[in-house]
């Protein structure tokens, strides 16, 4: 389509919807007459769990009291509204989740004749089968672990991440609200703004950046509104709070939030390129944006995600005070795992696993730190993955008493080595899962593998 307009404007709510927003910023931004409101639902930050368990990442109640003032904004200004990975992981069971929310908004308000596109990014198994052996899926990194038919058939179910052409579709459809499966998260914001004709390069940049929303501003947060103002030879980001503002360095360092390269960002058939972009301030807060480039790869990949259960997990929280444990707590910690092994010496050893998180020492990085002093107390996490729930119980108890009791060398009280913040103090969380599907395919084009469902809410 090509647009009349010489500027569109995108109002990004928030950068992760559940997150909340003030309502002062958002209806401020719908007071610059925005040609759409998008928002990003989804994300991977919190590993495969809630794509594996088919939960989303916000609760219902904070999810609708987000929808309810954008669904009702938008209609009211006669405005597409577009949500991408609804319900957090973008799956079928979290877009209907989405989608249960929103048509209850619609009930509510006694919204009617409106037009609702749903994109579904799921992606049968045998697809992704037959794409393995035609050599037309390979993993993303190195650390993935062969896909084996085995943990194909093992997985809860794929999605695939989908690019700004089924959007699109849904917009030549005169969808009022299309509600994405799993998204690339610049696409849908990408989408609108090529939709009505403005340059791609320009599009994803922009999408990049509006998808977190204020988290590009100063102070940096999800958790408030921001208007992207999209022209013919750049774009402009402006916050809609009076307590935040947009910088050059802001806006430029959120160019390079969660790359891989600092300047090149790839995407769904195409790969962005912001080596030259330039970031200039514009003294009212907002930062404007030149120099974005695209390039349309070869061969269109999508990013398939896909998650396994792979076990339990039960976990225990407790406090550490004595300054001859603190020094000592690793040791001591080998000490018990070896402990509960040998009172466990009939369970395989490749059944379960223990493991500790000392937070005072090295429980952020791990073996990656380089301040080893330990404070004068220590939050330790400790916790059992294992085969079967029963299992994981039983182990963590086992270490849980076992350490509390433990007699190492120098002690003095025997009262206990631990404090326990709750009760009971174990914990059992339930399954466990990885990503077992975390590949590009290579498909036809940007189309073949999101199917659109239109639904007419009537009088």
């Amino acid at each position: 389509m090509t647009s009349t307009k010489e500027e569109l404007k995108i109002l990004a709510p928030c950068g992760m919807l559940g997150y909340g927003f003030p309502k002062s910023s958002f209806m401020k931004g719908m007071e610059y007459r925005p040609d759409a409101i998008v928002v990003d639902a989804g994300s991977t930050d919190a590993g495969p769990h809630k794509l594996g368990a088919g939960t989303a990442i916000v609760s219902k109640q904070a999810c609708k009291k987000d929808l309810e003032l954008i669904v009702t904004a938008g209609v009211e200004a006669g405005i597409p509204v577009i949500i991408g990975s609804a319900g957090g992981s973008g799956a079928k069971v979290h877009v209907e989740w989405t989608r249960s929310i929103i048509m209850e908004i619609l009930q509510e308000h006694q919204i009617r004749n409106i037009k609702i596109a749903v994109i579904w990014a799921d992606i049968p198994l045998e697809v992704v089968e037959a794409k393995l052996a035609e050599g037309k899926c390979e993993p993303l990194g190195l650390s993935v672990k062969p896909l084996t038919k085995e943990r194909l058939y093992a997985t809860s179910g794929i999605v695939a991440q989908m690019g700004h052409e089924p959007i699109i579709k849904a917009l030549e459809a005169e969808a009022d609200i299309i509600i994405c499966g799993r998204a690339y998260d610049p696409s849908p914001f990408a989408a609108f703004a090529i939709y009505h004709g403005f340059d791609a390069a320009l599009a994803y940049h922009l999408g990049k950046i509006l998808e977190c929303s204020a988290l590009c501003a100063e102070p940096g947060t999800t958790k408030d509104s921001m208007l992207g103002i999209l022209k013919k030879d750049s774009f402009i980001v402006k916050p809609l709070n009076d307590q935040r503002k947009c910088t050059a360095v802001s806006v430029a360092a959120h160019t390079f939030y969660e790359k891989d390269h600092p300047y090149i960002l790839h995407g769904p058939g195409m790969v962005l390129n912001l080596e030259n972009c330039v970031f200039t301030e514009r003294g009212d807060d907002s930062v404007e944006v030149r120099g974005s480039r695209i390039e349309v790869t070869p061969v269109y990949k999508i990013k398939l995600e896909g998650a396994m259960k792979v076990a339990y997990r039960t976990f225990v929280v407790a406090g550490v005070r004595d300054p001859m444990l603190i020094a000592r707590i690793e040791e001591v910690e080998e000490l018990v795992k070896q402990q509960v092994a040998e009172y466990y010496s009939e369970v395989p050893p490749e059944d379960y696993s223990i493991h500790f998180i000392n937070y005072g020492l090295n429980g952020v990085l791990g073996e990656l730190e380089p301040h080893r002093e330990p404070a004068h107390e220590l939050g330790v996490v400790f916790e059992v993955i294992a085969k079967t729930q029963e299992l994981a119980n039983a182990v963590c108890s086992s270490v849980r008493s076992t350490f509390l009791h433990y007699g190492y060398e120098g002690r003095k009280s025997t009262a206990g080595n631990l404090a326990f913040p709750f009760a009971p103090s174990d914990v059992p969380f339930g399954p466990v899962y990885e990503f077992s599907v975390y590949h590009l395919m290579e498909v036809a084009d940007g189309l073949e593998m999101f199917p659109i469902e239109y639904i007419e809410v009537r009088s």
